[in-house]
């Protein structure tokens, strides 16, 4: 019976993952309906504070989007970039890191692809270099930002066991930066100079336009205002969540109880999301119909019915996954990792997958400091070559060399984005055990 209702459970992943979107989140209701009505699992509480969390932090995020606040970063970038024009292999996923980091995002890259395009070809670098380490770099930084949906559902499942933001990001944090500048390090050997790129000659020969068109975007005193009020809040919920003495506590039934991180991150994430309306208005139709919003309410839906439906299948089986799993994980630890990376590729989301398999993680009794170590595991949505930025530099890349190879996984991102995560996952067990 186990099996059937795994393979019931892949399936349900798998043809979600096909439709995209939402559909995830659907086939995950589709999974829980057979799972409770057919084989009388009892339904386990739907992930209620993760889904909240999330949604505030997409509203500030978008607010942040709507009030112009993306397009003044992108103008910061731009002018790191130019600073810096041979060196761009290592600037450029150092600046889709920082963005990521700060914003809780990987979306925030598409505005400075075209930007690194462009510079990389100006100065006669290889605009595969930068381009396939930029993206790689966005996506790694997902799990070290306090405030994207993948470390918030870390924060909400380890909370129990007394693991504070402070302690995710000192392992995520410099795993995945020093991991990124190895993958850069890696990118900048690959491929051939760009004057003897055969593709990029022929695209020369054959007449075709190999510049990015840049289109400039108005930056006024709101935007700039805009990314001051939604740093000085993520500053807050890494504040908060380092040190609980700062949270405010009651005395409930006798026992002294702190306000929750989730909590922490829902009120400062409306309450600057509520600011930047206030201060630097934007148009609150734009803060909806942007593109970070639309991605985060698509997330919102997956991990809804993925993780509701994936909490059921490990709850109704409890003693037979203990029974048949906890011994080899224990022994190789590294397995689990893979199954998160795995897992990712099906999902196209950090968030979802921590969801649906780090609470296997913790019911197989893996230490929660290894759990965090391998947190990066979950960005492996490079693998297959159709993520939404990954398709984004292939198209800013005008000269070529960005590109899918004949066998599909000979791609550009696939060699920075294994070294990258292998590096992060590898240089975060290494901090868990020094540190802890």
């Amino acid at each position: 019976m186990f099996f059937i209702q795994f393979l019931i459970l892949l399936s349900c992943i798998f043809i979600g993952a096909r439709i995209g979107g939402v559909g995830l989140g659907v086939m995950g209701g589709v999974g829980l309906s057979i799972f409770v009505f057919v084989f009388g699992l009892q339904p386990t509480s739907p992930p209620i504070d993760v889904l909240l969390m999330i949604l505030a932090v997409i509203t500030a995020a978008g607010s942040l989007q709507a009030a112009g606040g993306m397009d003044y970063l992108v103008s910061l970038a731009e002018k790191a970039l130019r600073k810096n024009p041979k060196n761009i292999t290592f600037v450029a996923p150092i600046v889709t890191y920082l963005f990521t980091l700060c914003a809780g995002t990987g979306h925030v890259a598409y505005s400075v692809l075209p930007v690194i395009a462009e510079v990389a070809r100006e100065s006669r670098i290889r605009p595969e270099r930068p381009l396939s380490i930029a993206v790689i770099a966005s996506q790694q930084a997902i799990t070290a930002s306090p405030i994207s949906a993948a470390t918030v559902a870390m924060v909400a499942l380890l909370s129990d066991y007394k693991i504070s933001l402070l302690n995710i990001l000192m392992i995520c944090i410099p795993s995945t930066f020093i991991a990124c500048m190895i993958g850069a390090f890696v990118a900048s050997k690959m491929g051939k100079e760009l004057d003897e790129d055969e593709e990029y000659l022929r695209r020369l020969q054959a007449g075709f336009d190999t510049q990015v068109t840049m289109v400039e975007k108005k930056v006024d005193s709101h935007s700039k205002r805009s990314v001051w009020l939604f740093l000085l809040a993520t500053l807050a919920v890494v504040i908060l969540g380092s040190f609980e003495s700062l949270r405010p506590g009651w005395n409930v039934d006798g026992e002294f109880v702190r306000l929750s991180m989730p909590q922490v991150i829902e009120i400062i994430m409306l309450s600057v999301s509520a600011l930047i309306i206030l201060v630097c208005k934007p148009s609150i139709e734009d803060i909806t119909s942007g593109s970070v919003f639309k991605a985060g309410a698509t997330a919102i839906v997956a991990i809804f019915g993925i993780a509701w439906m994936g909490d059921t299948f490990i709850n109704g089986n409890m003693e037979t996954i203990q029974g048949s799993i906890m011994d080899m994980v224990t022994a190789a630890p590294w397995l689990f990792a893979l199954a998160l990376f795995v897992l990712s590729i099906l999902l196209y989301s950090q968030a979802a997958t921590v969801r649906a398999l780090m609470p296997l993680g913790i019911a197989l009794g893996i230490s929660p400091m290894m759990l965090i170590a391998m947190f990066p595991a979950v960005n492996g949505y490079f693998f297959i070559p159709n993520y939404g930025t990954i398709v984004a530099a292939i198209n800013f890349d005008r000269t070529g060399t960005t590109r899918i190879g004949k066998y599909i996984l000979n791609h550009s991102f696939m060699i920075p984005g294994l070294v990258a995560t292998i590096g992060a996952v590898g240089i975060g067990l290494l901090l868990a055990t020094l540190l802890y």
